[in-house]
């Protein structure tokens, strides 16, 4: 009872830290464009974001080791919501730029906490039940937090003020607990150098992963509203994104351990071009059309992340699966900086769809490095495939007894 109370308290501060932090980019974006912003500075919002996301992840487990999890989550959440509440005070995409540095700290440093206390909770038996809940509950925030934007004014107080109320929300659960918070954490080494030497393809599927989902979450409202859709239809749009994604996990995985991995990413990069020229082809075409390419493009792009680990941790030893969670984050957090505002220079210059073709070239790179790498490596021995999140360093440290456990079994 004691240990289903703490999980039940640790999933709420999730739901309420998603429902706001998933919110505030496209919320930023279009804000940004009801402001005057130009498309670069909306896409330096959406950099400057993953920035502080990466600066988060590795700084959180150091800031647990000296005042605690409670502590360091307040510290977070703070931060996220100051930087929420200071939007509508300085109209200034420079000024915001910081502010979502200081919102991506926040998701970054409060997700490492939660996870932190999960996986000192959890014993083995219930750990992987409890991280398909645990993903099942982020996905679903998520998901709210796209539709919530439907309903929020652009460049207004209460819509940013709403959200930040969220973040602040996210601090009762975790810090009114009564039960001891857990052990301080052991800081993950960051060794990019491990993800390269044990898998170059995977690396390349990351930063592909980091470019797509960051370009389409941040540029997509932009997208959207160039197509002709309204604020509350772009809601929709974006969460036909993540739905599609969601829906596609479970088939993808089943083809990822049944098939080789590489044959099934490039199946999914060569998906994502199609549903990439599918979306810029049926932008005319009605809202309905619109939506559906959203959806398909989310099922085609959103699980090359889980693939690109699972190929990765294929290839590393019991011992190195932590360290290589960080490094397969590390660059995913490489492909996500650069690609907002890479993206929005291009969309300024050549119009709405070359945010497509952005994500296509980088697909396409994927599936040319991906053929390469099959002609010079040959397949090894496949771990069970695991929906892996996007959330800290140490989401590593949950996924490994699971998944070793799932090698002992298969060997």
């Amino acid at each position: 009872m004691r240990l289903l109370f703490s999980l039940a308290a640790l999933f709420l501060s999730v739901i309420l830290l998603q429902l706001s932090s998933a919110g505030v980019g496209p919320l930023d974006a279009l804000s940004g464009l009801a402001l005057g912003f130009s498309t670069a500075e909306v896409g330096l919002l959406g950099s400057a974001h993953f920035l502080g996301f990466f600066i988060g992840c590795w700084w959180a487990p150091r800031l647990m080791g000296a005042v605690g999890h409670s502590r360091a989550f307040a510290a977070f959440t703070a931060t996220g919501a100051m930087g929420l509440i200071a939007h509508m005070m300085i109209v200034d995409p420079i000024a915001w730029a910081g502010m979502r540095v200081a919102t991506g700290l926040c998701i970054a440093g409060c997700h490492t906490a939660i996870e932190s206390w999960l996986n000192a909770r959890l014993p083995n038996a219930i750990r992987g039940r409890a991280m398909g809940s645990y993903r099942i509950t982020e996905m679903g925030a998520s998901l709210s937090a796209q539709l919530l934007i439907g309903v929020l004014p652009p460049a207004a107080y209460v819509s940013y003020n709403l959200l930040a109320l969220l973040c602040v929300a996210a601090l009762l659960p975790l810090t009114v607990t009564p039960l001891r918070q857990p052990q301080l954490p052991i800081a993950p080494r960051l060794r990019p150098g491990l993800a390269i030497r044990r898998s170059p393809l995977a690396t390349v599927g990351v930063i592909v992963a980091g470019l797509s989902a960051a370009a389409f979450r941040m540029v997509g409202p932009v997208y959207g509203q160039a197509v002709g859709l309204r604020p509350d239809q772009i809601g929709l749009f974006l969460a036909a994104f993540v739905a599609g994604g969601a829906l596609a996990q479970y088939p993808v995985g089943a083809l990822a351990d049944r098939f080789d991995r590489r044959r099934v990413l490039i199946g999914l990069s060569l998906a994502a071009i199609a549903t990439c020229a599918i979306t810029v082809a049926v932008s005319a075409g009605g809202t309905a059309a619109v939506f559906l390419s959203s959806t398909l493009f989310g099922a085609a792009s959103f699980p090359v992340y889980s693939v690109s680990t699972a190929h990765a941790h294929d290839c590393a030893s019991d011992d190195e699966r932590v360290d290589l969670s960080a490094a397969m984050l590390f660059f995913f957090a490489v492909g996500a900086i650069a690609s907002p505002l890479v993206a929005s220079g291009l969309v300024a210059q050549h119009g709405p769809a070359a945010l497509f073709g952005l994500i296509a070239a980088g697909h396409a790179g994927l599936v040319l490095f991906g053929l390469t790498s099959m002609r010079i490596r040959a397949a090894g021995a496949r771990t069970p495939y695991v929906w892996t999140p996007q959330t800290s360093f140490l989401v590593g440290r949950l996924i490994k007894p699971g998944r070793d456990h799932g090698e002992d079994e298969t060997r």
